[in-house]
């Protein structure tokens, strides 16, 4: 066989199938954001072909698909939702666009806790949660380990059932991508185990990490809530908050605007620091966050 490649005698196809590799199109799948498709192609390889809805720098909360968003969706097996506040309003348009293509709702498959409600000047006793709990459930569930080793699992179930031809594939990329978030997981612990306990929160305008500080012992001091700016009572009361629990760093995310969190810091004689949740490099970017709020612990 050898001689005949050399000299050119095989075809591709005849080439192929001796190899033992077969022709195929990749799986079209389509995700709400793109840590997901980080994921999905973790776990799915060359096999998947993934689009992303909510593009980068765009908010996942307001997003609004575009048409030929919605066209492409015609060529997707499969559509990865998250449960962000945009597909309370598309998911359904989504799922007619394509009738034959699978949903699969990965939030359905973790504990859910509230976004918080207020603006952080609670009670002591209410550690920022405000009082209305059940009102709105956060999305922002990709941001905690051991939830996406949860979500990893449903990819991976998910990509066999669809595409069992290549199932062992999809097996052993999710074992490597395990080890991945164990490694992730980890490295984050190492980093904020000495800051649980007093003086273990951080300020950020967006209250997207909640699931990151339940998961490591911390407490996000949120400054917007719902996409509404603090009143201009709520911001004097979030500057004193921080300079009494010496807060000296905002974090902010690149979908908002940081008006507010650069004037805190500047009362505060601080520092705005930016933290992206929907970042798609995840392990890296959740280590990187990770190290900045640790620095800030200090």
């Amino acid at each position: 066989m050898k001689d005949l490649i050399q000299k050119g005698l095989l075809t591709a196809g005849v080439l192929l199938l001796l190899t033992g590799v077969a022709y195929g199109e990749p799986l079209r799948v389509t995700v709400s954001i793109l840590p997901l498709k980080y994921f999905v192609e973790k776990i799915g390889g060359d096999m998947v072909q993934v689009s992303v809805m909510v593009e980068p720098g765009a908010d996942m909360h307001t997003y609004e698909p575009k048409p030929q968003q919605m066209t492409r969706l015609a060529a997707s097996k499969l559509y990865f939702a998250v449960g962000a506040d945009f597909e309370r309003a598309w998911l359904r348009k989504i799922a007619l666009s394509n009738k034959s293509m699978r949903i699969v709702r990965l939030e359905e498959g973790v504990p859910r806790q509230p976004m918080l409600a207020h603006h952080g000047y609670e009670d002591e006793h209410d550690h920022g949660h405000g009082h209305d709990r059940d009102e709105i459930l956060d999305p922002h569930v990709w941001l905690s380990p051991p939830l996406v080793r949860v979500m990893a699992q449903s990819i991976r179930d998910a990509l066999m059932e669809t595409d069992s031809a290549h199932a062992g594939a999809y097996r052993v990329n999710y074992l490597q991508f395990a080890e991945e978030i164990n490694r992730a997981d980890s490295q984050i612990t190492g980093l904020l185990k000495k800051k649980i306990g007093k003086g273990n929160r951080f300020m950020v305008y967006h209250p997207a990490w909640g699931y990151f500080a339940a998961t490591y012992g911390l407490d996000q001091v949120p400054v917007e809530i719902e996409g509404k700016e603090p009143s201009p009572r709520e911001l004097v009361a979030l500057i004193r908050r921080a300079r009494s629990e010496a807060i000296g760093v905002v974090f902010v995310q690149p979908q908002f605007s940081d008006k507010s969190a650069q004037t805190i810091a500047g009362e505060i004689g601080g520092r705005v620091v930016r933290a992206d949740p929907l970042a798609y490099n995840w392990s890296e970017n959740l280590v990187a966050v990770a190290r900045q709020i640790a620095e800030a612990l200090k």
